[in-house]
Parts: C-alpha cells; structure tokens; sequence
C-alpha cells in the first residue's frame, strides 16, 4: 500500500473561546473579594481604567461605558468648573486673630483616642505563647532543644503529634531527658497540651485540679468508652458505686477541654458580604444589589484625546493605547453584565421560593438549576456559575444563592418536597423529643410519614449525620 500526501479543503464550525469570553466567564464565577482583586489588578496594570467618584450626574452615565464592544470612543463628562469669590465684609483681622488664638485653648485629651496596643494588637497563637512559656522556664541547653522540637510538633488541637521515640533519635538525648521535658510542657498553659490521646489529655486536667485517685480518674482511665456511649449504669456496676456519684463525676468532667488548643487558634472570623439584597415591601420582595465598595470604572479621558490627535504618535504607541481601551471597554461591560446576570438569576429564584421568603425554610420548594435557566432564557452552566460564591441577604437570614437549589423528595400524597425542607422537619422532631427516649432513625422515618413526607430510615441516617446530629443511643439521658 503506498504512502501519499493530499491536500484538501473541509468547512466546519467550531467554537472558539475568545480572550474577552473567557474574561467574562471569569467574571461570572468570581466571588465579592475576588472580583474586588481582580479589579484592583487590572487597574495597576491598564492605564487607561480610572476610577470615577459617585455622584448623582455620573449615575446616570455610568451605564455608557463599555456599549461599544469594539472599544470604540465613549462619550465624555462635561468637566464641572468651580468660581469662588472672596467675600469684602469678612472681618480677617479678627478671623486670624481668633485662629491664631484657637489652639492654646484646646486641650488634648489621650482618652479620646483608641491605644496604641488596641490599634497594632495580634492574636496570640499556640505554638508562640508555648515558646514563650519555655523560654520563661529554668531549663538546660538539652531540655530547650527537646522542647522546641515538642512545640513544633504540636497540632492546632493541643496533641503531640510525634513519637516520643522519634524525638529522642532526632535531638541525640535519651528517653529519659525526653519524658521529663514533655512533663514540663504538659504544664504549661493551657492545661492538658502536649498530650498524646484524649485519655492523657483529660487525666493532666484533672491532676491539675488535684483530683488524682478519685472516681473521675478511675472513669477516664478505664471507663471511657463506656462514658463516651453514656452508659452511666454500666460504669457504676463495674466500679460498684452508686449512680448518683457517677452524675456527680460527670459535672467535672462535662468541665473539662479535649482540645485544649483551640482556644489559641489563629483562625481569623471571615464575615460574608452579600452580593445582592432582598427586601419586603409591602407584598411585593424588592431587590437591590450590594455596590459598597465596588469600584466605578471609567475610561480616563486623556488617552481618548491623546489617540485623537495622535499624528505625534508612533504606531506602537497607538496600538498599544488602542488595545487598553479594548480592554479597558471589555472590562466594564463584563462587571455591568455580571452584576445584570446575578439580578436576573436572583429574580427567578424569588419567584420560585416566595414561600420560603415568607415561612421559613419548611416551605423551601425543589428547585434545580434547569428550572432557573429556562425561567431567565439561560445556560445551566451559566446560572451554576453566578450562584457560586454568591450570598443573598433575605428576611429569613444570608444565604449562598445555591443554597435554593434542592433535589425533591416524593410525599406521601405524591407531591414533591425539598431535601432541606426534610431536614428542617428531622431537626424540628430531634429538638422535641424526651431526653430519656430519644427517637431511633426509624421512628422519625415513621412520624415524617404522619407529616406527609415518605423517607426511608438510611435517608434519615444521612440527613442526621449531615447536620451533626448524634444518633439516638449517644442522645439518650437517663439522668
């Protein structure tokens, strides 16, 4: 068979994803924060975007920039001229005299001002206030060097998370030198770090209170799991005591911290800014979108006049301003269609939830992103995209816009009910029931049946186990 080269014409279709289409999309998905970076960025490295200052006149202006996709000219602001005059019946002698005068009369008051260590204070975290302790110990040159390597080990949760073996062979000191450092460390502040299980972790805590020997010792050294599981009967049999003081070691031991190192975690609170908001006016839900801190771009008016006039320009140069406005103009017109996009997919989602806007979340309706994105004449690729990241302030609380979209549940009268409406019901049923007989999985699965809705007892297992829920052996209280 022989080997022959051709040469042939084929005409197809093929979707090319052009650099501003992908910027869009990127856009899209981005979160508050993120886009506030991207923004940022974009404003260091093209010259031509500026940011406008609000006011009334340019409101009304600002949805100008960025119509033309090609970047063509926009439409420029009147400049605003100012004309002050000096007034001639100002008395300046007596001003300047009073001015002059002004400040030998006023007191400074520190007390009005916040501190200086309120201003620049850090939290502390746990391995810097454990090295702080050790330096502030009466150790040896040996015992810091094991130490540090101790405290350097040391998880967020206050456990050591090391063998004493593998510290030994690491610093060159015996296991002896190496058990009494960590012995020094384990009290330290917070009680109980450094510990290598929660049974040790506890027993340090409860030496510490001087309760050594008593009841409590004996029930963490040989009776956790027992504890764990609530079997409060079953510990008072096998140490034959009697049960009420069992209950009473139990208030000191419902005392203690298993993680004792997360009172110094270094985890920083992050509070969610909604995107858009949701308001109740009258009968009718209202909504506005959050543009605090969302910078108003414009295309600065200098290059546009500089390209005008351009015949002193080299070809360089203009292309180079040419492609910013591009850029520039592509930019603006993707925030605007962002922020239209997050209204219009926000607009559906209130009029397919009203009933949750209005009772709470057992009415929350099914809804998937289908539903949306052919209410809004949309891809679900796209609706998928603006409900990432994003949160809505709405009469029952804040809520990720994802959080609407729900997978339905068949009801006994066979209409459809949402997965988190279920859960609202398991949560409702758990907080009512009697701490002495806690309901199994199946008896819930039974009493949603009474309330119109069919799911199975493993279904019940999971929405339990998704919202933290203990099972009903670990629930029950016979105390």
């Amino acid at each position: 068979m022989a080997l022959e080269l051709r040469q042939s014409l084929i005409l197809s279709q093929q979707l090319i994803m052009t650099p501003q289409l992908q910027q869009a999309i990127k856009l899209l998905q981005l979160s508050r924060l993120e886009l506030l970076d991207t923004i940022s960025q974009e404003m260091e490295e093209n010259p031509v975007l500026e940011e406008q200052a609000v006011s009334p006149a340019e409101d009304d202006t600002k949805t100008e920039v960025g119509k033309d996709e090609s970047g063509g000219d926009v439409p420029e602001l009147p400049e605003v001229t100012i004309e002050e005059h000096v007034r001639d019946d100002v008395d300046w002698e007596s001003y300047l005299s009073e001015y002059n005068n002004s400040w030998a009369e006023t007191s400074y008051e520190p007390r009005d001002t916040p501190s200086f260590e309120s201003t620049t204070s850090s939290k502390t975290n746990l391995y810097s206030h454990l090295i702080w302790q050790l330096n502030m110990s009466n150790l040896n040159v040996g015992q810091r060097e094991i130490g540090v390597y101790i405290i350097g080990n040391i998880n967020e949760d206050g456990y050591l998370d090391i063998p004493l073996e593998e510290i030994s062979r690491v610093t060159g000191y015996p296991m002896e030198e190496v058990l009494g450092t960590l012995a020094i460390i384990q009290n330290f502040d917070p009680v109980g770090v450094a510990a290598r299980d929660t049974r040790e972790c506890l027993l340090i805590q409860i030496k510490f209170q001087n309760l050594g020997g008593t009841l409590v010792e004996k029930i963490i050294t040989d009776h956790l799991g027992d504890l764990e599981n609530r079997k409060y009967d079953q510990i008072a049999k096998n140490l034959s005591v009697p049960i009420t003081d069992v209950l009473a070691a139990m208030t000191i031991l419902q005392g203690l911290e298993p993680k004792p190192g997360r009172i110094y975690s270094d985890e920083e609170t992050i509070y969610i800014t909604p995107d858009i908001y949701v308001f109740k006016v009258g009968d009718v839900y209202e909504i506005v979108q959050n543009e605090d801190g969302l910078p108003k771009l414009r295309i600065n008016a200098y290059y546009k006049d500089v390209l005008r006039g351009g015949d002193s320009l080299s070809d360089n140069a203009k292309i180079y301003i040419q492609e910013k406005l591009r850029s520039a103009a592509w930019l603006i017109k993707s925030i605007h269609q962002r922020q239209r996009t997050i209204y219009r997919v926000t607009e559906s989602i209130v009029r397919f939830q009203r009933g949750f806007l209005d009772n709470g979340i057992a009415y929350l309706r099914p809804l998937v992103l289908r539903d949306v994105a052919e209410n809004i004449d949309m891809h679900e690729s796209t609706v998928s995209r603006v409900t990432t990241n994003k949160y809505v302030h709405t009469p029952q609380g804040i809520f990720e816009l994802k959080f609407f979209f729900n997978s339905s549940i068949r009801s006994v009268e066979g209409d459809a009910v949402a997965s988190e409406s279920v859960k609202e019901q398991i949560r409702k049923i758990v907080k009512m029931e009697k701490a002495t007989k806690p309901y199994s999985d199946q008896d819930i699965s039974d009493i949603l049946v009474k309330l119109n809705i069919r799911v199975a007892r493993r279904t019940v297992a999971k929405y339990r186990e998704m919202m933290g829920i203990l099972p009903s052996r670990k629930r029950k209280n016979l105390y």
